[in-house]
């Protein structure tokens, strides 16, 4: 059996091939930025030829890398990388993302990110700075030298209170609390901050899978933010099966732990205290006391930001 190629050639096709190779790379090349990246490259014409589109599209984003000003406004489809050809053996090229430099710089700055675990928490909140917390709000003054004062504690202490920080929808809590866990990070210390009601649908879900590690994560972390507790719907399960083992765990181990909430300690008693099933003031009275144990209460009240 012949060729495919021997097959087209005796057809005419393959010299119409190349003549349509040929004719596409001259046109690529009236592009200044698809010219200057095949000089660059330095290899022979009848092997560039083979890869216009994706010479093309290479040049295109080497551009935008050219005229970037700002990680954040990267016109690349992958942000913060560049496809661009590698030369190989035989004259071939290998093209692959490639990170820019702005970018990378970018990344060993938020590296300390890493030592901090985030379940179901926006993106604003996730790059919370404690540099960049309003201190225009006497509202909240209390808090930011609470918080303040606790992140210097924690570096000599690593077994100190956190707080029940309650207070008005949209006040900036969690924002306030993840800045001093980012502070924290970036000296090596772990933290991890979870959305409560969601992170128990996922506890729920996971039962045949991942169950005992994403619950342990969260009990044995060293600095944990459960955050807005008292917005989840009760059950016996939620409550006396998760939320009291974790922080007993936490007490006897005497892990820092923080909470928000919209509820003041004594509202969020009274949540635990309903289920579906029925009253049970006791066992709510004992997350109440763990609560507590682990904790000093503050309460901020401000504006809502989030408008």
């Amino acid at each position: 059996m012949k060729k495919v190629l021997d097959e087209l050639e005796e057809n005419g096709f393959k010299a119409k091939l190349n003549y349509d190779l040929e004719k596409a790379y001259d046109e690529a090349l009236k592009d200044e930025d698809f010219k200057a990246l095949v000089t660059k490259l330095g290899i022979q014409r009848k092997f560039l030829i083979k890869y216009t589109s994706l010479l093309e599209q290479s040049a295109k984003e080497y551009a935008n890398c050219v005229k970037c000003k700002d990680k954040f406004e990267c016109g690349n489809k992958v942000l913060g990388y560049c496809y661009l050809p590698r030369v190989v053996e035989d004259n071939k090229l290998v093209f692959e993302y490639q990170i820019c430099k702005n970018y990378k710089d970018y990344l060993e700055t938020i590296k300390y990110r890493d030592n901090v675990y985030f379940n179901h928490i926006p993106e604003d909140i996730k790059n919370a700075s404690w540099d960049n917390v309003f201190m225009n709000d006497k509202k909240r003054l209390e808090v930011i030298e609470y918080l303040n004062n606790f992140i210097k504690a924690y570096k000599k202490n690593n077994h100190i209170k956190g707080a029940y920080l309650n207070g008005s929808f949209g006040a900036g809590k969690t924002y306030l609390v993840s800045a001093a866990f980012n502070e924290l990070a970036k000296d090596g210390f772990k933290s991890a901050i979870v959305f409560w009601p969601e992170f128990l649908l996922e506890l729920r879900s996971s039962f045949e899978t991942d169950f005992k590690a994403k619950y342990d994560n969260v009990k044995t972390v060293p600095i944990l933010l459960i955050d807005d507790i008292g917005a989840e719907s009760v059950t016996e399960w939620s409550r006396d099966d998760i939320l009291c083992p974790l922080l007993q765990y936490r007490m006897e181990n005497h892990l820092t732990t923080f909470f928000t909430s919209n509820l003041t300690i004594d509202e969020l008693d009274e949540h635990f205290s309903n289920t579906k099933n029925k009253v049970d003031k006791v066992k709510a009275r004992r997350i109440i006391e763990r609560v507590k144990q682990l904790t000093d209460d503050l309460v901020m009240v401000s504006k809502n930001l989030r408008k």
